[in-house]
């Protein structure tokens, strides 16, 4: 029975090579010159740190650029509170969200079921199995999904014959 799988699931080594390529502009740019601006990312979080508030705001601008360059979607970003760091800095912490959760996966499921009432639905911990006899079927609830407004960035794999 044909099958595919419903993620939600960055590229941790886009999410790299952006915070590099920040770095590298922030290193390069005058209005940063002197700067103890950085970026730093440990496991799913990570760490903006600016001189102050606008310097932050600049960081923050840099980064989602760059994430959005490399074809992260900043549908990821879940932005934490702007808290003061040592010496007058500012600093702010981004978790980098993975997986589906409850509340999400309920609307997808009840989307799919609108769509496609004889399609089968698996919800796998922080991913959703689809399953159906026709492809078409499987297709149409994909392109469906595309279009559903929802605050997570979806892909779609493992699709299988």
């Amino acid at each position: 029975m044909p099958s595919f799988d419903i993620v939600s699931k960055a590229d941790m080594q886009e999410v790299d090579n952006a915070i590099n390529q920040a770095m590298k502009e922030i290193g390069g740019r005058y209005d940063f010159k002197g700067s103890k601006s950085d970026i730093k990312r440990q496991d799913n979080i990570v760490t903006l740190l600016g001189d102050d508030d606008y310097k932050l705001t600049a960081v923050i601008d840099i980064f989602k650029g760059k994430l959005i360059k490399r074809g992260v979607s900043v549908k990821f970003l879940n932005f934490k509170k702007k808290e003061e760091a040592s010496k007058g800095m500012m600093r702010q912490e981004v978790e980098i969200k993975e997986g589906i959760d409850k509340e999400s996966s309920k609307k997808i499921i009840q989307e799919i079921k609108k769509t496609a009432p004889r399609a089968g639905v698996e919800n796998l911990k922080d991913h959703l199995r689809v399953s159906s006899k026709s492809k078409d079927e499987l297709q149409g609830i994909i392109s469906r999904l595309k279009t559903f407004p929802l605050d997570l960035e979806l892909s779609y794999i493992n699709f299988r014959d």
